[in-house]
């Protein structure tokens, strides 16, 4: 019986097996000992590392702009406040709907206790007295004159001549008396087509009308923002 004859691997084959040889040899050696030091910096590209490979705290600070982060992907309770400036805007701030015991006020819808409400000065003056939301003169002044003058007077202070009611309801206040030759009130009364008077409180605390050439004392109200 003949026997076979062992025959010689072509050299094709022995390339082919030495090729597979140094293929399967370079990924056990890749895979045992590649690691991210042995990787060049920028030599991976983004959409070669998997999702979720790298941990927030392989990231060097400042690598990822916050228009790559995704919408809503940070809360609140992990950003350092101290890092954060001053908010360049707020919906309430020189508008305040209300501001209490605030030294200045802009614009405030509800300033009880200001002192100062768009630089204006806000409280009543030494020798007024607070009383039906505005300022009144404790006393009157001491001069009789006439209704204009007195008019003007209390104009020029940024105030007016009191209404006769609640000129007489101020009187009432601890420590107010009445002038001693009567006070102007800015109720006015029509004596006839050419004259024109206003009621007068006199000193007995009846009201009178009095014509306006008539000299009587004054006291001003003025507004408690002045």
């Amino acid at each position: 019986m003949e026997r076979s004859r062992w025959r010689r691997p072509s050299p094709a084959l022995v390339v082919a097996c030495l090729a597979l040889f140094v293929a399967l040899g370079g990924t056990v050696l890749a895979a045992t000992k590649i690691d991210g030091r042995t990787i060049k910096v920028k030599s991976l590209p983004g959409n070669r590392v998997a999702v979720a490979s790298l941990p927030g705290n392989r990231l060097a600070p400042g690598t990822i702009p916050g228009n790559r982060l995704a919408p809503k992907s940070i809360k609140g309770d992990q950003i350092d406040i101290t890092t954060l400036g001053q908010v360049p805007s707020a919906d309430h701030a020189t508008s305040a709907d209300s501001a209490r015991r605030a030294d200045t006020a802009t614009a405030a819808d509800h300033a009880a206790d200001a002192t100062k409400i768009n630089g204006r000065s806000v409280g009543c003056a030494e020798g007024e007295r607070e009383f039906a939301g505005a300022c009144w003169d404790v006393q009157a002044d001491r001069t009789a004159v006439g209704l204009m003058e007195a008019a003007s007077r209390c104009a020029m202070e940024g105030g007016e001549l009191p209404q006769a009611i609640a000129l007489r309801a101020f009187l009432g206040q601890p420590g107010v008396l009445i002038g001693a030759a009567g006070e102007w009130t800015n109720s006015l009364v029509e004596s006839d087509l050419t004259h024109f008077g206003a009621t007068a409180l006199e000193a007995n605390g009846s009201f009178l009308a009095v014509d306006s050439n008539s000299a009587r004392q004054y006291r001003c109200v003025t507004p408690l923002l002045h």
